[in-house]
């Protein structure tokens, strides 16, 4: 089979926290057909049996095989995970624990009954970069760095030859490492020490908040992440910069603070285009490159 030329559609997968996403993706385009997008909620923090029911049951609508072809899969991946060999990583991450260890790729190949090698895995924050890349908000630069801001921090970059995940997260931030201060857990944890109040999420939050905390909370995380984004583009030196993720979409919030706050004013900051898109035709066109 020539991958470049395939007839079948590749399916594109998003593997979020709570969630997978699949469709069946056209990368000649690099779009989404929309009419086949699928979206399940998992529970991350079940059994090992629980979470590939989910996926299965996501996943095995999707699968087309026309005689000796099958169609490709491409999955967006949170790490830590082994991506070549498609081995979990995550431990103690609040999700997937139960992975641990497992090869993914190999129970995927048995219960969807296609070959191991015809699934690929590619970090999740890199396959949002690459979707920019093709259709997006970045597909006008060559340079170009990406950060998704939710549940965790990613980030990704262009700007040396390829586009690669840089693992940001975890570089010493403050009195703790950036994804700490940079993230979903973040607000809630900060919420709490401000209104001892909780909340689910960030959506929550602003609907129940009072103003006043709302904007402090929002100029703190702002100025956090222009911190955190100085030394990123610093080190890139990016024409572009994308920001995703569920927490961009509290755009209007930050945006202004944030722009203030970059040092290198040359750099263009856009919110994603494609949104959770991106991760699926960064996934699924990765098989077009190899």
């Amino acid at each position: 089979m020539n991958i470049k030329t395939a007839e079948l559609p590749f399916i594109g997968v998003d593997i979020g926290g709570s969630h997978i996403t699949a469709a069946h993706v056209d990368c000649k385009s690099y779009k989404v057909i929309d009419e086949t997008m699928t979206r399940l909620r998992v529970a991350s923090m079940d059994t090992a049996e629980v979470i590939f029911d989910s996926w299965i049951d996501a996943l095995s609508s999707l699968i087309i095989k026309q005689g000796d072809q099958r169609t490709r899969i491409g999955i967006a991946m949170p790490g830590p995970f082994d991506y070549e060999h498609g081995i979990s990583l995550m431990k103690n991450q609040q999700k997937y624990d139960s992975l641990y260890g497992l090869n993914v790729r190999e129970v995927l190949s048995e219960r969807l009954g296609i070959p191991g090698d015809h699934i690929i895995f590619i970090n999740d924050a890199e396959a949002f970069l690459r979707g920019e890349l093709a259709s997006g908000a970045a597909s006008d630069f060559e340079k170009a760095i990406g950060v998704t801001l939710g549940t965790g921090l990613g980030s990704t970059s262009s700007c040396k030859g390829e586009t690669i995940d840089v693992n940001r997260a975890f570089v010493p931030f403050l009195d703790s490492i950036a994804e700490e201060y940079i993230s979903t857990r973040w607000f809630l944890k900060r919420y709490k020490e401000l209104s001892d109040k909780e909340v689910k999420n960030v959506e929550e939050l602003l609907s129940t908040a009072e103003a006043g905390i709302i904007a402090q909370l929002f100029d703190e995380f702002a100025t956090n992440l222009a911190s955190f984004l100085n030394d990123f583009i610093a080190d890139e030196k990016p024409e572009v910069l994308v920001i995703g993720g569920n927490i961009a979409k509290t755009w209007d919030h930050f945006i202004t603070i944030l722009q203030d706050k970059i040092v290198d004013k040359t750099v263009v900051i856009k919110q994603t285009e494609m949104w959770e898109d991106a991760a699926l035709v960064g996934a699924a066109c990765t098989w077009i490159n190899k």
